[in-house]
């Protein structure tokens, strides 16, 4: 028998890990245990059976995206299942996806298997951040966020400190790990379809493409997102295998290290957001990156060594947990009713130069592995511009300032 979907104003009489923040806490945690395992023993996994070099890896990463620009699709998907139906799905085929990746060595397995993991990873992002900015309200919504990316670095933490204590006391095997943390995935993915209510939103979601010119600052901030995440996520650890001859309890061990910082870090920034803006974060955010990317240059232009490119490595990734911002930027600016369908559409334009940034960088890496990451260094300074164009206290009408520098006339400033 099927029953009535539950009012977000009527969940208070469910015990409390049946209520929906739990349901969001639950996902937060089931997730990054498939996607950080893959991850973390990608570039060895990649490198060691299937013979892969910059080349493969940069392909390997734009058909991994390939969902992420299709996301688009959950609007078309959303009018015949349920949001929370279709984010659950797509974990439990994340999950199954990963446990499966290490019986498909070859390229063309590698890239299938690939595909359709990143189907589930992609489509559940997309529905967990509509989700995410539909059950929480404005005011709780930076704290919640930071809390829950806590949870899932707490999750990778333990993924990976098994990982660093047992891949080479044990000698594990690459089919072995991927299908422990893929089936939890799984397993949880199941649970959550089973054990939780359907929970109803109080206001119904458009179930149409919606592109609206007001949105239109938070459109480029997730282009140039999407565009300077992938020279990270594809060459950052790329370069500790291929330059420093990293093994997968050394890059495991610097992951760990990562979600150590993001636990102590994202609850912290989540109360910064609530206090000082998403302007002040996200501008803190980008001059950072800047940084960063330009020493990971001097890495092959000046010689640096290993302890640097570590270190930088950790830095980077804890700045690039401070974009959790631009999802409250949105949810400040827009109609309640938008939120599912600008988040596919959000999450496609994210993934528009990920498609192919990877696979044209991946020829660049070759020829000049320091230029790639002058190429993020330049983005990174064209995102710092477009955040100066955030107001102070953004909201519906006050999307975005005209004078950044200037004091902006407008009472919501």
């Amino acid at each position: 028998m099927r029953h009535a979907p539950t009012p977000l104003a009527e969940v208070s009489h469910l015990p409390r890990w049946r209520r929906p923040e739990s349901l969001l806490f639950l996902m937060a945690f089931a997730m990054p245990v498939a996607f950080a395992t893959w991850n973390a023993l990608l570039n060895n996994f990649v490198i060691e059976v299937a013979g892969f070099t910059g080349v493969e890896i940069g392909w390997l990463h734009t058909i991994r995206e390939i969902p992420g620009f299709l996301a688009i699709g959950v609007i078309a998907l959303i009018m015949v299942i349920r949001e929370q139906v279709l984010g659950v799905v797509s974990l439990l085929l994340l999950g199954v996806a990963t446990a499966v990746t290490a019986f498909f060595p070859s390229l063309g397995g590698i890239l299938t298997v690939t595909m359709l993991s990143s189907i589930g990873f992609h489509y559940f992002e997309t529905v967990n951040q509509s989700l995410q900015l539909q059950w929480l309200s404005k005011d709780r919504a930076p704290i919640v966020i930071g809390r829950l990316m806590a949870a899932g670095s707490a999750a990778s933490l333990i993924a990976y400190g098994v990982l660093v204590l047992t891949w080479k006391t044990f000698d594990l095997s690459y089919a072995l790990v991927y299908v422990i943390s893929g089936g939890f995935t799984a397993v949880v993915a199941g649970f959550a379809l089973m054990a939780y209510p359907q929970f109803e939103a109080p206001n119904p979601q458009v179930k149409k493409i919606i592109l609206k010119r007001r949105y239109g600052l938070y459109y480029a901030l997730q282009f140039m997102s999407g565009a300077r995440r992938q020279i990270f996520v594809v060459f950052a650890a790329f370069m500790m295998v291929e330059k420093f001859g990293f093994q997968v309890h050394q890059v495991t061990a610097l992951f760990l290290i990562n979600y150590v910082a993001n636990m102590v870090i994202a609850p912290f920034m989540g109360k910064v957001v609530h206090r000082k803006g998403e302007r002040f974060v996200l501008m803190l955010e980008y001059v950072g990156l800047t940084l960063v990317f330009l020493a990971y240059g001097g890495i092959y232009w000046l010689g640096w060594g290993v302890v640097i490119a570590a270190g930088l490595y950790v830095i980077d990734h804890m700045l690039f947990g401070l974009a959790f911002a631009l999802k409250t930027y949105f949810q400040k600016i827009a109609d309640p009713e938008d939120i599912a369908p600008t988040a596919a559409v959000a999450f496609t334009i994210n993934h528009i130069a990920a498609v192919f940034l990877p696979a044209l960088l991946g020829y660049l890496w070759v020829v000049s592995p320091g230029g790639v990451f002058a190429l993020a260094a330049g983005m990174a300074m064209a995102s710092l511009a477009l955040a100066a164009l955030i107001p102070r206290h953004p909201e519906k009408g006050n999307e975005w300032r005209l004078l950044p520098l200037a004091r902006s006339a407008t009472p919501a400033e």
